[in-house]
């Protein structure tokens, strides 16, 4: 990615790659005026595990479900389909997964994806749970990703998410290849 990107002509300093998932990699980027946020370069790498359609439709679709079914996450702030880039809220913070390496997670995370499990699950829709997903900021925890999929029970928070949420196994052997 070059130092600045635009977005529906808007300039974006980049100022550091803040991850990597199956769609996209995100930046910490900063506007003109100096505010922070985030832009979402859509990527179209392999994922052996995973099947995309359109990814940028797929990600304006996702956050509009998941705003109606009213799960605290960064604001969409502008997207260039063209681009195929996302503007969004900055949410500071560390995420999940740095506090589940840090033994330092509050058991207030884990309340506040349950309920956010008891939103989704009646409309039959899963998130990816994976911990780097979710950021908590002051008391709120934040989903970063739009990523959503039809409920199944094998990817739900208790079958899948909760293997990420405590040093388990999963985490251990997660962390040992990632470092």
């Amino acid at each position: 990615m070059p130092e600045t990107v635009l977005v529906n002509g808007n300039a974006y300093s980049l100022l550091k790659l803040l991850g990597k998932g199956k769609g996209g990699y995100s930046y910490l980027a900063q506007m003109a005026d100096g505010q922070q946020v985030v832009v979402k370069q859509i990527h179209h790498e392999p994922c052996v595990y995973y099947q995309f359609g359109n990814k940028i439709e797929a990600e304006l679709r996702d956050y509009t479900h998941l705003q109606e079914i009213g799960i605290p996450m960064p604001r969409m702030l502008d997207v260039d389909t063209k681009a195929e880039r996302i503007v969004k809220e900055y949410i500071a913070g560390e995420t999940v997964y740095t506090l589940v390496l840090k033994d330092a997670l509050p058991e207030t995370c884990l309340r506040q994806v349950q309920a956010m499990c008891r939103l989704l699950y009646p409309a039959h829709t899963n998130i990816d749970y994976f911990p780097a997903n979710f950021i908590l900021q002051g008391d709120t925890l934040y989903y970063i990703d739009y990523e959503c999929n039809d409920y199944m029970d094998e990817w739900n928070f208790e079958n899948w998410g909760c293997k990420y949420w405590a040093k388990t196994p999963e985490f251990l052997q997660y962390a040992a290849e990632h470092p």
